[in-house]
Formats: C-alpha cells, sequence, structure tokens
C-alpha cells in the first residue's frame, strides 16, 4: 500500500492552481498533429470537479458557435500544458450541470467579489 501511494506521488502535478466549479479556466493543451505539437487554448466555464490523487478531472464546459463543448480533463497528465484561471464564479453548488439547460444570458455566472 505504501508502494502505491509513493507512486501516486511521483506522478502528482504540482503547478495546478486552485479552482473550483464556477470558475472560467483557460487550459492550454498539448496536441499532437503527425510529427509537430502544438498547444491549443480551451477556454470555459469548470463545471464539475473530480477529486482524487492520479485520477482526478475537472469538466470544463465552453459555447462553440452556438453548441455546447464540453471537455473532460486528467489532473495530472503531461496532455495539460498549464492551467490559467481567468475569473473565479459565484456559485453555490459544486457540480453545476443545471448550466446544461440555460441559454443566453440566463446562462451567466456571477463573479466571485473579495
Amino acid at each position: 500500500m505504501q508502494t502505491i501511494r509513493q507512486i501516486e506521488n511521483e506522478m502528482m502535478r504540482l503547478d495546478i492552481p486552485d479552482f473550483s466549479a464556477g470558475d472560467t479556466v483557460k487550459v492550454h493543451v498539448r496536441i499532437q498533429e503527425g510529427e509537430k505539437e502544438r498547444i491549443q487554448v480551451f477556454e470555459g466555464v469548470v463545471i464539475s470537479k473530480r477529486r482524487g490523487t492520479t485520477n482526478a478531472s475537472f469538466t470544463v464546459r465552453k459555447m462553440s458557435n452556438g453548441v455546447g463543448v464540453e471537455r473532460i480533463f486528467p489532473m495530472h497528465t503531461p496532455i495539460v500544458d498549464r492551467i490559467e484561471v481567468v475569473s473565479k464564479g459565484d456559485v453555490r453548488r459544486a457540480k453545476i450541470y443545471y448550466l446544461r439547460k440555460l441559454r443566453g444570458k440566463a446562462a451567466r455566472i456571477k463573479e466571485k467579489r473579495f
């Protein structure tokens, strides 16, 4: 059991910022196209965050040409180059799946004030 925990700790990333559901983030993803590699930015609202050690993940939702696009990113993967928090959202839920049903101005999330 101790060796599994040690291997998991070696695989974990330490450069992940603190964010939660409702926050708008930019996820810089490495895309492999043949021999070339480039970085593509996926910007959207975090609708869920799954906790865990190496199996932690988060779901980001964005609107692209009027169509909702969701993407699930593993937290500790080398495919994700970096994560930037654009703004903090003020929501009362840990999982904001209700955002899928909302359209237009109703889908906006209030920004958290400090």
